[in-house]
């Protein structure tokens, strides 16, 4: 892992972490996940603009075009800390997983969990490819913002998925009837989440209402 500029936070378990604000990568077996970068966007706009992956996605629509790439590039990149990342084979952009960190307004302090979203080309389905980066990048998103627990949701219809998580050690947290509204369709969800608690857990309250 490449990183540069970090700077230091405090997570809701009470730990001083670093928050990287330039560059990722992460070199695996078969592929590497790392950061966006402008020329990504011809590449990513030919393995994404599928039907197959957008009617398994929330918010990627169909069709997806080159402007749509650039514009996404635009947001990953420039957002701080950097939390959405390009998986690349022979350098090309074929695939991509990002974190959405959660946040506990009120507390002082940034959130103990986020939510892992991820999609990869039709063409790299079925060789293993997503579980090993789901493991690599989640790991990762323990280490670096001090997590306590990382999850997703997939369509119920998309068992595939399911097992993708299932395989890179998520458990299965329960059915979310009618969580998705897409294409005019209401669609459950299934939950899963990997937890990983500290050793210590420092004392906090965080502040009520008085209305409540």
């Amino acid at each position: 892992m490449a990183t540069s500029n970090d700077r230091k936070t405090r997570n809701a378990a009470g730990k001083d972490i670093l928050c990287q604000t330039k560059t990722m990568e992460l070199v695996l077996r078969n592929c590497t996940v790392r950061s966006f970068v402008p020329q990504d966007a011809e590449s990513h706009t030919e393995h994404i603009n599928s039907r197959n992956i957008a009617r398994n996605m929330c918010r990627i629509p169909y069709p997806f075009v080159l402007q749509d790439s650039r514009d996404w590039i635009a947001i990953a990149t420039s957002h701080e800390p950097e939390t959405n990342f390009a998986i690349t084979i022979d350098g090309k952009s074929v695939g991509g997983i990002g974190l959405s960190l959660s946040s506990t307004e009120g507390c002082g302090v940034t959130g103990h969990a986020a939510e892992i979203g991820y999609w990869l080309g039709e063409k790299f389905w079925g060789r293993g490819i997503m579980t090993e980066v789901l493991e690599a990048v989640t790991d990762w998103g323990f280490s670096t913002f001090g997590l306590v627990r990382i999850h997703a949701s997939v369509f119920a219809h998309n068992p595939a998925s399911a097992r993708v998580l299932e395989k890179a050690g998520y458990l299965f947290e329960g059915i979310q009837r009618a969580a998705f509204l897409k294409d005019s369709e209401f669609i459950d969800g299934l939950l899963y989440a990997k937890v990983k608690l500290p050793k210590t857990i420092p004392r906090q309250s965080c502040q009520k209402s008085s209305n409540h």
